[in-house]
């Protein structure tokens, strides 16, 4: 298999929480969140600091892989206890483009940082940045890659529907970026939607992880299956235990030695033998262990903004699992970058 994929990107940023929790203002739709009894101050710093570890841990794992990881330190003066997810509040795109998100929770909002865009910018090719973040003024939302799972190959947005993927802004984001809006309702066993797309589907280069069954129509489930494979990719359904198990927040990388797909251990546990056999055919499987993080409704795919931008010949940051800035986050992170509004 060629180590090259449009669909697995070589690098990706990630952000190092000091002040992570569980965030309550997320937990009214997002099923997959653990919710804490009352803890004291000394608890609660312990968590965090965990969650700060595994990151550091998951992101020394992804470079020994070959992915180069740039790693932002979030210090939580801004109050951010979700800030450890990144990829909701931003995308980017082959050809420098970069998308910003318009977020459905009002504290997730503080966590899109002009450093990260300044990075981008330094290191790698960005011929533009266009921020539907205004959209939240109208109580429009789309969550990024958190939102969207995004077929690269095939230019399909799959969206499964939610308060937090609105098709206004679902639209707007497809006609710039020309993918296909794919959209399908969801149910988990208590009848709730799924909130983010990427908690049940998985969409790599050779292979497609998805729960099947939480589609409860089944013309369009059957539509969504058939779409997977026409490309030729090798369609793996999830039963309800393994989405739970955050078996389809998984990122296909491309490492050193060809591609990588980086989920979480608790995620590989509960693959069967032959799901595992399927995706060892064309990446190898990585786990990361991020136990304490997943208390907050996601996983390692959550936790990976993948970076699919041409890298400039001379970098101005060095690559590899270090904080390159812990500026103040913004919540206009293009107000100054000369980016389109």
């Amino acid at each position: 298999m060629s180590s090259f994929s449009i669909q697995a990107p070589a690098a990706v940023v990630m952000i190092r929480p000091h002040r992570f929790h569980p965030n309550p203002q997320t937990a009214g739709d997002n099923a997959f969140q653990r919710t804490l009894p009352k803890a004291d101050a000394t608890q609660w710093e312990t968590l965090a600091a965990t969650a700060r570890d595994e990151v550091s841990a998951a992101a020394a794992t992804l470079e020994e892989a070959g992915v180069r990881v740039h790693v932002f330190d979030d210090d939580g003066a801004a109050q951010t206890p979700d800030s450890v997810f990144p990829n909701n509040w931003f995308s980017t795109h082959p050809g420098g483009h970069v998308a910003i998100y318009p977020m459905y929770s009002a504290n997730r909002r503080r966590e899109r940082r002009l450093d990260v865009i300044d990075m981008l910018k330094a290191d790698y090719r960005v011929q533009d940045v266009i921020d539907y973040s205004g959209l939240e003024r109208d109580d429009v939302f789309l969550e990024g890659t958190g939102a969207m799972v995004l077929d690269h190959m095939a230019r399909i947005a799959y969206t499964a529907r939610s308060r937090r993927a609105d098709p206004v802004a679902l639209e707007r984001f497809c006609t710039h970026f020309n993918f296909e809006p794919v959209c399908f309702d969801t149910r988990d066993a208590s009848g709730q939607p799924i909130y983010h797309t990427n908690v049940m589907m998985s969409v790599a280069t050779e292979f497609a992880l998805i729960g099947l069954d939480l589609i409860p129509d089944e013309v369009r489930r059957a539509e969504i299956q058939r779409r997977l494979g026409e490309s030729g990719r090798k369609v793996i359904a999830l039963d309800s235990v393994q989405i739970g198990d955050f078996a389809g927040n998984a990122l296909e990388l491309s490492g050193r030695h060809g591609r990588v797909l980086a989920l979480s251990t608790r995620a590989l546990d509960s693959l069967s033998a032959r799901q595992r056999a399927l995706i060892g055919q064309s990446a190898r499987l990585l786990p990361l262990s991020v136990p304490t993080i997943e208390m907050a409704g996601g996983s390692v795919r959550c936790m990976l903004a993948g970076v699919h931008l041409a890298q400039r010949p001379n970098p101005a940051c060095r690559h590899g699992p270090r904080a390159v800035g812990s500026a103040s986050p913004s919540t206009d992170p293009c107000a100054s970058s000369g980016a389109p509004h």
